[in-house]
């Protein structure tokens, strides 16, 4: 067992060691869009299949992961700014003059819905399969509860132009746009309120760290700007990005590692929650538009000129650490224990299935999500970093198959 755990601990610490030049040779490959068009947004809602919409109406879809894409037709000449899928079948696009269009059949048929507006709609959001919302030019906000059927207008309480509209329940969400706004609610959009950004930079988008805490949040915008909360916007903070590019889209694979794409073809990656940012090689110089990450290695970027790219060598938030394959579920106590600020969690599981391991505070709420992803059977080992919670006991609880254990450890600062 010593042999084991001083071999799993030296693997963390040589991961960490190795990490910086690793993700600077991520490789991004050019794919063959099949158009010239400018491309705004690309979404995957599984691993193969992934759509990519832009200038004059053009979707184009793929079913083999990025090998081939093909032209759905839209039933639009208007410029697409946003896709959004619920599923293979259902999805959503928006864009200008008030663009709204629906498919339930995986993008082989788009019809039209009557969004209510003319405002250019940037952004359009579902966070259920009938409560969506869409934002835009002149502070435009929309919300329907029927699957789009009807839009109702919402009071955005600003006329500044709204690049970006992210829910994480449906109560809860927040926009981003022109002048360094950023508004949220906790109502489902009745009421939205200001909050101080810090910045006059136009903010382009907005995103959560992490699928289950509510506090954790980025946004980013023009002039490299990146800014963060750790307590759900009451405040927040600037990072430095190392660039004065303007970034349009942000997305986070893990709770600590984040991609960001922008003008000129930059990439940035942090693997540490923003306090670094590295610049990736991703191989062209044309404005990188969006940026969409299916798995936590596999991701997707677009841009102008019909610009599509793809990685497979994405960082992977949790690896084996052994060729063993062990003969049972096991959830081992951390490792140290007490800790401060971060301590290594270490588990087995002895088949294929999906895997949570979830950290919950005292009062029994997930503030941390450390896996959440299909895994193969073997001995892994994960970093919990506590650097922004209280010291105090904290609960950790590893869930696969019909497994589920639960330990405690405590943070003491």
């Amino acid at each position: 067992m010593r042999t084991k755990l001083t071999f799993s601990i030296i693997s963390f610490l040589l991961a960490l060691l190795v990490s910086v030049p690793a993700f600077a040779q991520q490789s991004w490959v050019q794919q063959t869009s099949g158009t010239s068009n400018d491309l705004y947004s690309v979404y995957f809602p599984n691993g193969r299949t992934g759509f990519a919409v832009g200038e004059g109406g053009t979707i184009r879809k793929t079913t083999n992961g990025g090998t081939n894409w093909n032209a759905s037709t839209s039933g639009t000449t208007n410029d697409l700014y946003e896709v959004f899928f619920l599923n293979p079948n259902t999805g959503y696009v928006s864009g200008s003059n008030g663009t709204v269009r629906r498919t339930s059949n995986g993008g082989t048929n788009w019809s039209s819905q009557t969004s209510g507006t003319s405002n250019t709609l940037y952004e359009i959001f579902f966070v259920n399969p009938n409560t969506g919302y869409v934002a835009g030019s002149g502070g435009t906000i929309r919300k329907t509860t029927n699957s789009g059927t009807t839009w109702s207008a919402q009071t955005s309480g600003t006329n500044n132009d709204l690049y970006e509209v992210h829910f994480m329940y449906p109560e809860l969400g927040y926009v981003c746009g022109a002048g360094g706004q950023i508004r949220y609610t906790t109502n489902g959009g009745t009421n939205w309120i200001a909050q101080s950004s810090g910045t006059t930079n136009a903010l382009l988008d907005i995103r959560f760290s992490n699928t289950t805490s509510i506090f954790h949040l980025y946004s980013i915008g023009y002039s490299g700007t990146i800014i963060r909360t750790i307590n759900a916007g009451a405040n927040w903070t600037p990072q430095v990005s190392g660039t004065t590019n303007e970034l349009y889209e942000i997305h986070f694979t893990y709770p600590m590692v984040g991609y960001a794409a922008g003008e000129g073809g930059i990439i940035l990656h942090t693997t540490n929650g923003g306090t670094n940012w590295t610049q990736l090689v991703s191989g062209t110089n044309n404005t990188l538009r969006s940026i969409f990450f299916p798995a936590g290695d596999t991701g997707y970027t677009v841009g102008i000129n019909g610009t599509i790219r793809k990685t497979t060598s994405g960082f992977v938030g949790i690896t084996p650490v052994s060729s063993v394959l062990p003969d049972k579920f096991s959830l081992s106590q951390n490792y140290p224990n007490p800790f401060n600020p971060a301590t290594i969690i270490n588990f087995e599981i002895p088949e294929q299935g999906n895997t949570g391991l979830r950290v919950y505070d005292a009062a029994g709420r997930i503030i941390s999500t450390l896996v959440d992803e299909e895994l193969n059977p073997g001995v892994y080992e994960i970093s919990f970093n506590a650097a922004d919670y209280p010291s105090g006991a904290y609960f950790y609880r590893l869930v696969t198959g019909s497994f589920s254990e639960t330990k405690k450890m405590i943070l003491v600062k």
